[in-house]
């Protein structure tokens, strides 16, 4: 972290202060007290108060916040404030995350790069991830989530944006903002906190975001996911009006598309198409966002249950029924969650996905679940919830290809692995 006078960070008045430097000065702000050391200003968040005379045991100082949204936002601003860092936003509504990981570490292999691993993607883990700049930092990839209008546009105040990049607009969140043009225009907070100068890297053919791309003074870069291509064992992009071919360390076509939004922002940065590569290779997805693990008899587990909205549910199915190549398919699909009043329809509508694809067996848990099995055309079985997971093992046979795919709350993150430990056994 770029240091910071203790005297500063006292004099901003946050709330208590235990402790102090002994050189007066506070070399890294983190929130886990086990990762305690000297010259650390450990701020106590939510239960972290029970903590705090554990990070002063370790030697760093510590602070009790009155607010901790505010604290944070107020570090992390002086530590931004006092950095060249070149900003770039992450928004969206499907591949937020996986973008985020391939531009950070496309960026990385060629220059100093600030990317955060997971989702920290809101008022507490942005913060926490600007607090990450070093003084060399010269790009900072920070990913900004969308729980209503004006949470992104409070997020570009403390890191403000030079590239803006939306991975794609759709139905999410539709409980808070309504409709998909007000998810629209909630991402576009990203697109409005730009420079005079800045450059916005936007999906192709999303009549939503129009409206925000008629600034004079930014540049509008477009891509369009469905015109990668695979090149044998590598995929052919087309960045700038030129291609680009890359080995990837994945395979899933929808994963790829997100690599073309990355490789628009790099490109906006001036950073060198020519070394794409070292950092293709490096792309290291956070978890449960389509971890792929074969099982014995040839089969495989997507594990893709970190979350899901229509748009994404789509892409796996369609990404199961390619990779399985001939393969049975079972689908363990949860809850699509937050999506309004407009939820029982999106659900049918993957219902009769799962149908038209012919998927062999299917497996709907909890009660928005039941609506994927209306259309199944083979074995179709109704759970009811985590206590009832071992009905999906016994569904699953050796060969199969399986695909786990809900909303977070659901739950499904372990069934991957129950159905790896099972498969042991055939």
């Amino acid at each position: 972290m770029i240091p910071l006078a203790w005297d500063e960070v006292a004099e901003l008045d946050l709330g208590e202060h235990r402790g102090a430097p002994a050189d007066g000065v506070v070399r890294r702000v983190h929130a886990d007290s086990r990762e305690a050391r000297p010259g650390d200003l450990f701020v106590a968040l939510n239960a972290g108060v029970q903590y705090v005379e554990d990070a002063l045991a370790r030697g760093a100082a510590a602070l009790v916040p009155r607010d901790q949204e505010e604290t944070l936002a107020a570090l992390a601003s002086l530590v931004r404030s006092r950095s060249r860092a070149r900003i770039v936003a992450v928004v969206g509504s499907t591949g937020k995350t996986s973008t985020k990981d391939a531009l950070g570490a496309l960026c990385a292999a060629v220059t100093p790069t600030v990317f955060p691993s997971g989702s920290l993607n809101n008022e507490i883990g942005l913060p926490l991830t600007v607090l990450g700049l070093e003084p060399d930092t010269d790009v900072l990839v920070a990913e900004m989530g969308m729980r209503g209008l004006g949470q992104i546009a409070a997020l570009c105040r403390i890191a403000p944006p030079v590239v803006t990049l939306v991975s794609s607009i759709g139905p999410e969140h539709l409980e808070l903002v309504g409709t998909v043009a007000d998810v629209a225009r909630a991402n576009a907070e990203a697109i409005d906190a730009l420079p005079a100068g800045g450059v916005a890297v936007v999906p192709d053919g999303v009549p939503e975001l129009e409206a925000f791309l008629q600034r004079s003074d930014i540049a509008v870069r477009r891509f369009d996911p469905t015109t990668v291509e695979r090149a044998g064992d590598r995929w052919r992009f087309v960045v700038s009006g030129g291609a680009v071919e890359l080995e990837l360390p994945f395979d899933q076509r929808h994963l790829a598309g997100n690599v073309l939004g990355a490789l628009e922002a790099y490109d906006a940065l001036g950073l060198p198409l020519d070394r794409a590569q070292e950092g293709a290779a490096a792309i290291r997805h956070s978890p449960w966002r389509g971890e792929v693990h074969e099982l014995p008899g040839g089969g495989l587990v997507v594990n893709d249950a970190y979350n899901a909205n229509p748009t994404s549910m789509r892409a796996a199915l369609l990404d199961l029924t390619e990779r399985a190549a001939g393969r049975r398919r079972v689908a363990v699909l949860g809850e699509m969650a937050e999506l309004g009043e407009a939820s029982a329809g999106y659900h049918e509508e993957i219902g009769q996905l799962v149908g038209e694809l012919g998927i062999e067996a299917v497996a709907g848990v909890g009660e928005a679940g039941r609506a994927y099995l209306a259309h199944a055309a083979g074995e179709a079985r109704w759970i009811p919830g985590a206590e009832a997971f071992a009905d999906v093992v016994g569904m699953v046979r050796a060969g199969d290809a399986v695909l786990v795919k809900a909303s977070r709350a659901v739950g499904l993150e372990g069934i991957a692995a129950l159905i790896a430990k099972s498969a042991r056994a055939w």
